[in-house]
């Protein structure tokens, strides 16, 4: 069967169950939609609902213009819709649970909504070009799907990932020094370890805490792992053997699409606060000057970091992507597409 036809009765799956969770929590009273761990009114289940029907409606006229268009405006809404689906996998690796499970739920639906609306607008997109459905090229002789070999990302990608990578490192170290007993912005490890076990912190948090390891400063090690395994070749292939392209891609799109947007926006709140036209609660800092230079410490990484983990995770999508080969005895396979 036809790729674009399995993506469609995928999409139709997804849009039945998710419409149906959003029809039951609209009707129970139940709240999808958090503001931090504050429930934002009912209402706005039936965005849920109506994603579901808009989505099982455009999936069968996907193939017309206005049908790939609606597909695409939706991937974007129920991206919206998945946001803050990385906070809730950090707060359940150290909290082992989160603020709530059905905003959790709805989150993780609606993160698998995006990944099948745009399977479903690049299928037909290819089928309304005359072009082959696993690939979208036009062929002229008989072919085969392969694989391309291992390969490094371009230069530019691989810049754009060290630089995400060294954007880590004034946090890290505003971390780490907390984490060891040390003073920065005017609070030592002691107060923020105190501030911690009042804010509910899990045991495994403050026993982190304790030994000198602050957790988030050890999330961004990993993250740092992350980029450079999606831009070079050992992020491919471990001892000779290939690494599911789901593996690195789902927490690096995750991430992305989460640190990106929370990163720039708060940079752009750091900037404000700046410059005077608002002010940065002081909170548990001694005064606001503290609480910017840790705003600016804690969000610009993210930024930097988030882009440069959107841009590496393309880079290794498209790196990864299958390929239409001639059926040639004895021809190696290699890549004809543009890495970007």
């Amino acid at each position: 069967m036809r790729g674009g036809s399995w993506n469609r009765y995928a999409l139709f799956g997804w849009a039945a169950v998710y419409g149906a969770f959003g029809l039951v929590s609209a009707l129970s009273g139940t709240a999808l939609f958090y503001r931090a761990a504050e429930p934002l009114p009912v209402g706005l289940n039936w965005v849920v609902v109506a994603i579901a029907v808009l989505a099982a409606v455009a999936a069968s006229a996907a193939s017309q213009p206005w049908g790939r268009r609606v597909v695409l405006g939706l991937s974007v809404l129920s991206g919206v819709a998945a946001f803050g689906l990385l906070m809730d996998v950090i707060t359940l690796v150290f909290n082992q649970t989160v603020d709530s499970w059905t905003a959790t739920a709805n989150r993780s639906l609606a993160a698998v909504g995006v990944v099948l609306l745009i399977a479903v607008a690049r299928s037909y997109r290819s089928a309304a070009h005359g072009g082959c459905p696993r690939c979208g090229d036009v062929h002229t002789s008989a072919t085969e799907w392969s694989r391309p070999e291992p390969t490094a990302a371009p230069r530019r990608i691989r810049l754009l990932a060290y630089t995400g990578a060294v954007s880590f490192l004034p946090y890290a170290a505003m971390k780490t020094v907390w984490a060891l007993g040390g003073t920065i912005a005017g609070i030592s490890g002691a107060e923020m370890l105190a501030t911690a076990e009042r804010n509910g912190a899990s045991g495994v948090w403050l026993t982190l805490e304790r030994w000198g390891i602050d957790a988030t400063a050890l999330l961004a090690v990993l993250g740092v792992v992350l980029l450079f395994g999606l831009t070079r070749p050992w992020g491919l292939a471990v001892r000779g053997r290939r690494v599911p392209r789901w593996l690195p891609l789902t927490p690096a799109l995750i991430g992305a699409a989460t640190l990106a947007p929370y990163g720039v926006v708060g940079v752009v709140y750091a900037g404000l606060a700046s410059a005077g036209v608002v002010t940065v609660p002081r909170g548990d800092f001694p005064t606001p000057e503290d609480a910017l230079l840790v705003t600016w410490f804690g969000l610009g990484p993210f930024a930097v970091y988030g882009v440069a983990l959107g841009a590496a995770a393309w880079s290794y999508l498209r790196r990864t992507q299958r390929v239409c080969v001639p059926r040639r005895i004895g021809w190696a396979p290699t890549s004809t597409r543009m890495t970007w």
